[in-house]
């Protein structure tokens, strides 16, 4: 069921004009199960032009029509949400009860941002003279490259597609390699639902080529990237030297902070269930755990139990709860991380080897007593690696939790007001989730600050970063 993958320029799926592909691997298996169209510098130059022609026609049209239209490729979407989140699970790894949540998810987020290209409003500014009018408008901020990562295929594509066509821009996407067919599938249900040949391209490759070529280029006006802090860094230096616009999402090291207060039981196990998404391949899963002294050793027992009870497996088979990690890479991470912590003196509750002799699993691993200055302290693992630490006072908490330069998502169970309060305004984070688990819903926005990047994907923020503002004044005549 999976095939081969094509590019998308100018309306057209094809091949890159050079012939060239590349092997797609499962995960579970590492058997390749497909290839993927490689796009050289001809396939980049045609999809630029593309989309030049395609945002000439798009931001023509109104935002009724390009609301409707959204709406229409979310119902797609829908309608073929097993299909695409069968072939998510071939080429991510994934538990396909986790794919199917991906794929109804980035349907509602299509629909959030239709109804959003409706209420993009301007303002009739008071004048100073009755013969004087002040409009401030606002604008699409014209072709979008738009860079997306692997371990979230669908979603990741979404928020910024969705957000991007709402506001009247044109796209060039570059696509996850790892991961292309379920990207491939949001495409085409963009396009299926009538988008006009060039708005939306997508283009496989070689990553830095591709943004090499594409965030200079005169035509593209914006810059949005999900990925590592490292890679950012140079694509946001590249989009400032030719004063892009940018959005940046980058790593995580999130902090969850559990005071002596909170429902241990709950707090163990939602900590849990999130740390152990995806494998941990999540920029904001769980990561740093401190425990108030008090509730320390229960919540340990608790989370390890959960740990434990994880059955590995293909995410095909129903009764998986976490997949293999999606590439090797990973795995040599993983690897990595656990030599450096055993040789530093760190206690490894559960875990800390790799599972089975084929596909990439890594088993579920709790460390304890780890060094300050142990890698997995201060480095985002992006695996199914938890490190818990006990703290002594919320002072301490706190200073922990902003001792890096991270900042995406930070959580905290406490049934204190004040504690909470005190949480919400001094934990250095763009995201703050408290006795729940409430990111990255439609409505509400997404992004972080310090090294994890500035801007927004979600709520009714999410749709700013496409638009511009113009002012005009006029005096009648």
């Amino acid at each position: 069921m999976y095939g081969d993958v094509l590019l998308h320029i100018a309306g057209e799926w094809r091949a890159a004009r050079s012939g060239k592909t590349f092997d797609i691997l499962n995960p579970a298996t590492e058997d390749v199960i497909g290839t993927c169209a490689f796009a050289g510098i001809a396939d980049l130059d045609e999809a630029l032009a593309a989309a030049a022609q395609g945002f000439a026609l798009w931001k023509r049209q109104s935002a009724h029509a390009r609301a409707t239209l959204l709406i229409k490729a979310a119902e797609l979407l829908r309608a073929r949400a097993e299909e695409t989140a069968r072939l998510m699970v071939l080429e991510q790894g994934k538990p396909l009860a986790e794919a199917r949540i991906e794929v109804q998810t980035s349907a509602d987020v299509i629909q959030w941002f239709a109804e959003e290209a409706r209420r993009t409003y301007g303002r009739v500014i008071p004048a100073r003279a009755d013969h004087i009018h002040q409009l401030s408008l606002r604008e699409p901020v014209g072709v979008v490259a738009a860079f997306t990562p692997w371990n979230f295929p669908v979603s990741q594509a979404t928020r910024k597609t969705a957000a991007a066509l709402a506001a009247g821009c044109a796209v060039i996407l570059k696509g996850p390699e790892e991961t292309p067919a379920s990207c491939a599938a949001l495409v085409r249900a963009f396009v299926d639902a009538g988008l006009p040949a060039g708005v939306l391209n997508l283009v496989y490759g070689n990553p830095p080529e591709i943004s090499g070529h594409l965030v200079p280029h005169p035509v593209v006006r914006k810059i949005s990237f999900t990925g590592s802090t490292v890679v950012g860094k140079q694509l946001a230096a590249l989009a400032g030297t030719h004063m892009k616009r940018a959005t940046m999402e980058l790593g995580g090291h999130a902090p969850a902070i559990v005071c002596a207060d909170a429902d241990i039981d709950l707090a163990a196990r939602l900590l849990a269930g999130a740390k152990f998404r995806n494998a941990g391949q999540v920029c904001i899963s769980p990561t740093r755990f401190l425990v108030e002294r008090p509730a320390y050793a229960p919540f340990v027992e608790r989370f390890v139990a959960a740990a434990e009870a994880l059955k590995l497996g293909s995410g095909l088979d129903p009764d998986t709860t976490m997949g293999p990690l999606a590439n090797p890479r990973r795995l040599e991470a993983m690897e990595g991380f656990m030599d450096d912590a055993r040789a530093k003196g760190g206690n490894i509750l559960t875990g800390g080897q790799r599972r089975e002799n084929r596909g990439w699993f890594y088993a579920p691993t709790v460390v304890t007593d780890l060094p300050p200055d142990a890698r997995l302290l201060n480095e985002e693992p992006f695996g199914p690696v938890a490190l818990i630490a006990p703290f002594e006072t919320l002072d301490d908490a706190i200073v922990e939790a902003n001792r890096l330069p991270y900042g995406l998502a930070a959580y905290a169970y406490t049934r204190s007001q004040v504690a909470s309060t005190r949480l919400a305004r001094e934990v250095e984070s763009g995201m703050v989730s408290i006795n729940h688990h409430g990111l990255g819903i439609p409505e509400t926005p997404f992004g972080g600050v310090k090294d994890s990047g500035y801007g927004t994907e979600g709520g009714a923020e999410g749709i700013e970063p496409y638009l511009n503002v113009k002012f005009v004044t006029r005096a009648d005549a």
